[in-house]
């Protein structure tokens, strides 16, 4: 497996619009570059790309998913950090295989799509507290 750069910064956030306006004049940005809503994953999202890296603000759109949860035990603030792979299931496998422990949804499936690509999670105890993420997504291709 191999790290081809980060990917995404995500922050949960309680109040989605709120947060854009405390974010976006500190970005220097009007509105988010993509605003989207993931419901398998109950979370708004307001990303803004900078550079090649995304930065995502996300609000729980349910107080059982996990951004409620993260932000009712943590408080707001950084949630996950996502790396692009080139191969989220060859990743996958490479992790396991090194004993990083993953994390499956509620199904129990843990390479999930998204987009174009698909994406898994690497459980935070095996990396110092952080929710890291593996994703194939080829933003830059997309566009």
């Amino acid at each position: 497996m191999k790290v081809k750069k980060m990917d995404h910064i995500c922050i949960a956030v309680k109040d989605l619009r709120a947060a854009c306006k405390i974010w976006e004049p500190f970005l220097g940005k009007e509105k988010p570059d993509d605003l989207y809503l993931d419901e398998a994953e109950k979370i708004r999202v307001a990303r803004y790309w900078i550079g090649e890296v995304g930065f995502e603000l996300m609000e729980s759109t349910s107080p059982d998913g996990d951004v409620a949860r993260f932000i009712e035990k943590r408080g707001e603030g950084v949630m996950v950090i996502g790396f692009n792979v080139d191969n989220t299931r060859d990743a996958v496998k490479t992790l396991q295989h090194r004993g990083y422990p993953l994390i499956p949804d509620a199904r129990g499936v843990v390479v999930r799509p998204f987009r174009d690509c698909e994406y898994a999670f690497v459980h935070p105890g095996k990396l110092n507290g952080v929710l890291a993420e593996v994703i194939d997504y080829q933003w830059n291709e997309l566009k």
